[in-house]
């Protein structure tokens, strides 16, 4: 069963957002605990003197929290964010994360992000938040890359439970959907809460991909990745490292091979 999903509206997971203040269901507060019980374990993995990469999401912001409290707190001492979207970047100014770019450190000792669904082979996709670009240049950047979960993210296949994100220019987007609906996709153009399009930190559009469980996910991203006007897609493959996983019978954690 795909997950509640309206097609074309940011924010279309219905669960509670940090950001956001709102009544939750019991099944939301469930889910929600789960959530930030497998984002403050990632936060265990920092040392002092780290360059960390700051996801984006509600997931990655309970770890945001998590390690602005151990700064305050001076248990961790010494670390800099590198965060993946503005929105991060103002939730963790405001909680006093000190903060650096990818310019100044190109190199992230290690990421935390969320996802929105994870293959056995640790395969994702990511962009439900609209921040897919950014977050992979930061994946790309980093030694390591934890990726935390609530158990239902996990899939048999991508593709299973969520669609693929696309980041494609504004220039000629109506042309990329036509090619993304010649790989067999259900193409729909991402809207803000508000009804007006989507645009993305760098001015992008988003175009909501469903491609139903995807065979061979490489194959599909080396098509995307040659079309001129795509920017990014929301296929992470080869770069979680670690996967953080909150669900009824507790936390596990995986390593990539193992």
């Amino acid at each position: 069963m795909r997950p509640r999903w309206t097609p074309g509206i940011l924010g279309r997971r219905t669960e509670q957002d940090p950001f956001l203040e709102h009544p939750m269901t019991s099944d939301e507060s469930v889910s929600t605990s789960f959530k930030r019980a497998a984002a403050e374990r990632a936060v265990d993995f920092i040392q002092p003197g780290m360059v960390v990469g700051l996801g984006t999401g509600s997931t990655a912001a309970y770890a945001v929290r998590r390690l602005a409290a151990l700064l305050s707190a001076g248990t961790l001492k010494d670390v800099v964010g590198v965060p993946t979207s503005r929105a991060t970047e103002a939730l963790a100014a405001s909680l006093g994360v000190p903060l650096t770019t990818l310019d100044v450190h190109p190199v992230v000792d290690l990421t935390i992000d969320g996802a929105d669904e994870v293959a056995p082979d640790l395969s994702l996709i990511k962009g439900g938040g609209g921040a897919l670009l950014r977050e992979k240049v930061v994946a790309q950047a980093s030694r390591r890359e934890i990726i935390v979960v609530d158990a239902p993210k996990l899939s048999p296949r991508l593709g299973t439970k969520w669609p693929v994100p696309v980041e494609v220019l504004p220039f000629g987007w109506r042309s990329q959907a036509l090619f993304l609906e010649s790989l067999g996709a259900r193409v729909v153009p991402r809207l803000a809460l508000d009804g007006a399009p989507y645009h993305t930190d760098q001015g992008n559009v988003v175009l909501d991909c469903d491609f139903g469980p995807i065979g061979d996910p490489a194959a599909l991203a080396a098509k995307l990745e040659s079309r001129a006007g795509v920017m990014a897609h929301g296929l992470f493959l080869n770069l979680a490292t670690d996967l953080v996983v909150a669900g009824p019978e507790g936390l596990t954690h995986r390593v990539r091979g193992a």
